[in-house]
């Protein structure tokens, strides 16, 4: 169902150009450190080690990150979900855990320089950190703008002190960089690549066992603890009110691994008929689907990536939402309402973020299969636009600043 990028002749070419070289050469064996927090960083920091392998099959690569790194030989000193906190209020909890973990990372890093460290996502982490390391004459690689263009945009002058280049994942942003002079390059939506223009719903149901004739809706309230508190329950709740008008609904609920127990046990206490909790594995939840509930972040993209149309529903802690939403530049939070630079899918925010709201907005979709059609026109449109070979394009960035620090 998701493609999975293969090695091209000139990347194999290039593999056996490297093995044939001197081994004693350090540069074929690059220690590269990598932060990445929350699942979704998890997946970036994966595409972008890819692009590291596929050029030097022996790099040392290690720091914070997820299952998904891991699994491609990643060593990690801390699990990602560590960092994995948004809202003012809730980073105040775990600030002095974060700024812990951040202090001790960078002494080792600062005691035991690597060739080359990369921020991926997690501004509020990753940008002290860079700046110490880059005034330490370390190379640094910031993986994903900060949304200087949405909220925050004194941001960018702290990116300059902290970042020697900037992967950029939209293709507005390098535009924006260059007049605070930070160098930028543009390297595509990486999910873009990995989804396919074509969604195989029928494969991704038989996958998961499910009938091709039922309506499905998957419900995504978050990756980070403190949104999937805030959000599960909701969702949850209307779910139930959306089974009242049509029993038949059946329902999925993607999890990220260090949150199951939590939601398993509300799920105990909130029974939604046909609901089965997911594992992780949303990709497949999201091409099975007809419909998602999702909380606001890059799993909106994703949803629009799998051409899916969905309703977005959002809710913090009141002191986050009164000191975070003065702060924005834009009327929307949603990423596809944002990309596309009009409302294409609802948002419902804090007060209106509601069960009832929400059960009525995801209806309405289920039917307005009209409306539907045309929204997946729209996506598949977007879709195009951001795809790009993330991992060569990554790659090549790296290699050049490499490079440039061994001459």
């Amino acid at each position: 169902m998701i493609h999975q990028p293969t090695l091209t002749s000139h990347t194999l070419q290039h593999q056996l150009e490297i093995k044939n070289q001197s081994e004693n050469d350090p540069y074929l064996r690059p220690r590269i450190a990598l932060v990445a927090g929350e699942a979704s960083g998890d997946l970036l920091a994966s595409l972008l080690i890819k692009g590291i392998l596929s050029r030097w099959p022996q790099a040392e690569i290690y720091g914070i990150g997820g299952t998904q790194m891991c699994k491609l030989g990643f060593k990690a000193l801390w699990p990602s979900h560590k960092l994995s906190v948004r809202g003012y209020f809730e980073v105040l909890m775990h600030y002095r855990e974060i700024l812990g973990i951040r202090n001790q990372l960078k002494k080792e890093l600062l005691q035991r320089p690597p060739d080359l460290f990369i921020g991926v996502d997690a501004p509020d982490f990753n940008l002290n950190l860079e700046r110490s390391l880059k005034e330490a004459s370390i190379p640094t690689i910031h993986f994903v703008c900060p949304s200087i263009w949405a909220w925050r945009p004194k941001r960018a002058n702290k990116l300059g002190l902290s970042a020697d280049h900037v992967l950029c994942i939209f293709p507005f942003e390098p535009a924006i960089l260059e007049k605070y002079a930070i160098p930028a390059t543009y390297v595509g939506y990486p999910l873009a690549q990995e989804v396919p223009i074509e969604v195989d719903q029928v494969g991704a149901r038989q996958q998961l066992g499910l009938s091709r004739d039922v309506r499905v809706i998957t419900l995504m309230p978050g990756s980070r603890a403190s949104e999937v508190q805030q959000m599960t329950e909701r969702f949850l709740r209307a779910a139930l009110i959306m089974q009242e008008s049509d029993p038949k609904l059946h329902f999925l609920l993607p999890v990220v691994p260090h949150l199951i127990d939590w939601v398993e046990r509300l799920c105990s206490k909130i029974k939604v008929p046909n609901l089965r909790v997911l594992h992780a594995n949303s990709h497949a939840a999201l091409a099975a689907c007809d419909v998602v509930l999702v909380a606001s972040g890059t799993a909106t993209l994703e949803a629009a990536l799998f051409k899916r149309p969905m309703v977005i529903g959002y809710h913090v802690n009141w002191l986050s939402y009164f000191l975070i939403w003065p702060q924005r530049l834009l009327p929307w939070i949603g990423l596809p309402n944002i990309l596309l630079n009009k409302e294409v899918v609802p948002e419902l925010l804090q007060t209106k973020a509601t069960p009832s709201l929400l059960a009525k907005e995801v209806m309405k979709w289920l039917n307005s299969p009209q409306e539907v059609i045309e929204l997946k026109a729209i996506f598949n449109a977007l879709h195009i636009d951001l795809l790009k070979d993330t991992p060569t394009l990554a790659g090549k960035v790296i290699e050049r600043i490499l490079n440039r620090e061994r001459s």
